[in-house]
């Protein structure tokens, strides 16, 4: 038997004027769970309050990246059982994600190595978000059958041009240039350089001293082979229909072409379903309406064939070959689509999240 104490899965410390969050699973690539969010929404919310702590940085423990997102083999466990762990761990991951957006201190994140989905989330919305020669980022949604969540949309969907539906449609993963094209990240600075940074940052006496450290850091970036084919990208992934996209993109041939055949490969109730949210997200005035439509699709989500199947093919039996129902684009009618959007009555996983409406209150 080992009795081997085992290390927290989120460690906080503060060195000098810097508090430390490590997210500490670094097997798992950092993978989130619910009590590593409930530990990180505590801990910034007692952060914000002390004077002796200007600003907060966001790392990944070990070499292999910042965060892989939520702990997906959980939700796999979780929704043959009704879901409800995963719609609890949402409610307090987009909680996080909105405070991170609307903290009062600098939020500097370390989105160095992979960076996907939740973990995107927990670190694209901060307001000092650093990326390096390491960096592969992105919303890898719908490979599972699911939609691109925690703001995820909100983000892409204010990108350039249409390269934001590219992204949520395909489930690329981004380098540090294209994750800076669409709006993910600001600053680029070289992997080696992030020890030093950090170093400046524990000594940092003000919030512009934060600015001056990662600007001293910050180097210009790579060419963005996203805003290199934004004309084209403008035209082919605009308007409100996959199949109109995936025509345009077939026409095109080449690398369009290949795209299609990507997204075609995607659960079709996903790429559907994610193109409407991305769309409505456009239209959207707060990070917080973004995050009660993606817990109303969430939720909806946990109860669809395509959503456990994905994660199945992807990560559990990892046959890459997923048996989607509805299995085809055509089969999907606009009202099977509109019913993912509906507001969620109390007995739907606690009802609404409401965090709009929470802004409205303190306002």
């Amino acid at each position: 038997m080992n009795d081997a104490p085992t290390e927290p899965e989120v460690q906080f410390e503060v060195r000098g004027t810097l508090g430390t969050i490590t997210l500490n699973r670094p097997r798992a690539v950092n993978a989130l769970t619910h009590g590593m969010v409930e530990a990180m929404y505590a801990q910034l919310r007692q952060w914000q309050d002390d004077d002796t702590v200007v600003s907060v940085l966001l790392r990944g423990a070990g070499d292999r990246g910042l965060c892989a997102g939520g702990d997906i083999v959980a939700i796999y466990r979780d929704i043959p059982t009704g879901g409800a762990a995963t719609a609890a761990f949402w409610r307090t991951e987009y909680r996080l994600n909105a405070l991170i957006a609307n903290y009062p201190k600098p939020y500097v994140a370390l989105m160095d190595g992979l960076v996907l989905g939740g973990g995107v989330g927990v670190s694209a919305h901060g307001s000092h978000r650093i990326v390096t020669e390491r960096t592969r980022t992105g919303m890898p949604e719908t490979t599972i059958g699911f939609v691109p969540d925690v703001g995820g949309l909100y983000l892409l969907s204010r990108a350039p041009g249409e390269s934001g539906t590219y992204a949520a449609l395909t489930s690329a993963h981004l380098d540090a240039a294209d994750a800076l094209h669409l709006g993910l990240a600001d600053t680029y600075v070289e992997s080696a350089s992030l020890p030093s940074l950090t170093d400046e940052l524990e000594r940092a006496a003000t919030p512009a001293d934060v600015e001056a450290a990662i600007g001293a850091a910050g180097l210009p970036a790579p060419a963005s082979v996203l805003a290199e084919q934004s004309g084209a990208m403008g035209k082919d992934y605009a308007g409100e229909s996959i199949e109109r996209i995936l025509g345009r993109l077939r026409t095109r041939g080449g690398p369009a072409a290949e795209a299609a055949d990507t997204i075609a490969a995607k659960s079709p109730t996903a790429v559907k379903t994610t193109l409407v949210a991305l769309r409505r997200a456009a239209g959207l005035d707060s990070l917080e309406e973004a995050l009660d439509q993606d817990y109303r699709v969430g939720v909806r989500m946990l109860a669809s064939h395509d959503f456990l199947e994905g994660i199945r093919a992807q990560v559990i039996d990892k046959d890459r070959r997923p048996r989607w129902s509805p299995a085809t684009l055509g089969q999907i009618s606009p009202e099977m689509i509109r019913d993912y959007f509906g507001l969620l009555a109390p007995d739907e996983h606690g009802g609404e999240l409401a965090l709009a409406d929470d802004v409205k209150e303190r306002a």
